[in-house]
């Protein structure tokens, strides 16, 4: 070592303990550099989503609103996600197979569930279920309505919902109408109806396509059905649209009022849509959720996704993850209520 480094040495002397503290001093800020100077290379790995294909399970046949709606709206979403968005059908038992599927699978977001109102029908009437379609799910968000339709053969004296409401309550019990199934959300919005009206019908329950028809053919005068089955009789006078059921006006047929448009005060908060959407297993990252959510919502505003659901009868119906959790509970109540007032048990 130099000579003229040797005196400020000597005036550096320490002593044991403090020799010892100074290097391990040393030998941390040593270890500490290499630390802080590590970039972050993992963390956009981490986040990436979807990674692969991402499975919509449609809980019902080919061709029906959950179907469509996972079609329509998935494939704007794959665009999106740059990669494959596929609906699987899984019918049967209402609904609740395939949502067992879903229950069931793997929480990374790869697998999603197309809820429809149906599935509120079943958590209301079914006692057995392995899930609960609320405490067991994640909502991501609700995409499409199918709204349902009032409708009537033209001889009913009827053109209003007040003049209807008042045809019911001169003859109790003496008129019919069909619905698009038993315990369908068609048969739950006439007995929801019918329970804040205080009037009586008799329900026949079949198809909406054979509910139209029967109405068509004077068979029956009544129907409620899905507002697309119907709406080209009504463009061509066969039938009368007195209302929707829905909460608002549907684009398909905005000069048809809804129930509550009616301004009958029992029917001031009325409304029964009939919706379609997506929900998760429960386990899935909120990462995900927030993010499925926001692009079903940015899906949602694509024109031509517009024009392919006003085609298929549906309208759009977006709403957020914590307001699907509200409605979903919300008409589970109510249809437990409307099941027990109507004896409407499942089939």
């Amino acid at each position: 070592m130099n000579d003229r480094f040797r005196p400020g040495l000597a005036a550096l002397r320490l002593s044991p303990i403090a020799a010892i503290a100074l290097s391990a001093a040393f030998a941390a800020a040593a270890f500490a550099a290499p630390v802080l100077a590590q970039p972050a290379v993992s963390a956009p790995a981490a986040q990436a989503w979807p990674t692969r294909p991402v499975r919509l399970v449609a809980t019902f046949s080919p061709g029906g609103g959950a179907d469509l709606t996972g079609r329509i709206v998935g494939a704007r979403l794959g665009e999106l996600w740059k990669q494959p968005v596929m609906v699987e059908n899984r019918p049967g038992a209402g609904g609740s197979l395939g949502a067992e599927l879903v229950f069931r699978a793997t929480p990374d977001g790869h697998t999603l569930l197309v809820v429809a109102t149906t599935h509120t029908v079943n958590a209301a009437l079914l006692s057995k279920l392995p899930f609960d379609l609320v405490r067991d799910f994640k909502p991501v968000a609700l995409a499409t309505s199918a709204p349902v339709a009032l409708v009537v053969h033209p001889r009913v004296k009827a053109s209003t919902l007040q003049e209807f409401t008042g045809l019911l309550r001169a003859q109790p019990d003496k008129l019919d109408y069909a619905s698009c199934g038993m315990a369908s959300t068609h048969h739950f919005a006439m007995e929801s109806y019918k329970f804040e009206t205080k009037t009586a019908a008799l329900h026949i329950p079949t198809s909406c396509a054979n509910a139209v028809a029967m109405v068509i053919g004077g068979q029956l005068d009544i129907a409620a059905v899905t507002l697309a089955t119907a709406l080209p009789f009504v463009q061509q006078g066969k039938l009368r649209a007195i209302a929707l059921a829905s909460q608002a006006r549907s684009p398909l047929a905005p000069e048809i009022p809804t129930f509550r448009d009616s301004g009958m005060p029992e029917l001031k908060g009325y409304a029964v849509d009939n919706y379609y959407g997506f929900l998760a297993p429960l386990a899935t990252p909120d990462r995900i959720v927030s993010k499925i959510e926001a692009d079903v919502r940015t899906s949602l505003q694509d024109p031509d996704l517009q024009k392919r659901m006003a085609a298929s009868g549906l309208d759009p119906f977006f709403r957020s993850a914590a307001d699907t959790r509200k409605l979903l509970t919300a008409d589970i109540e109510r249809n437990r209520r409307i099941a027990a007032v109507a004896n409407i048990k499942p089939e």
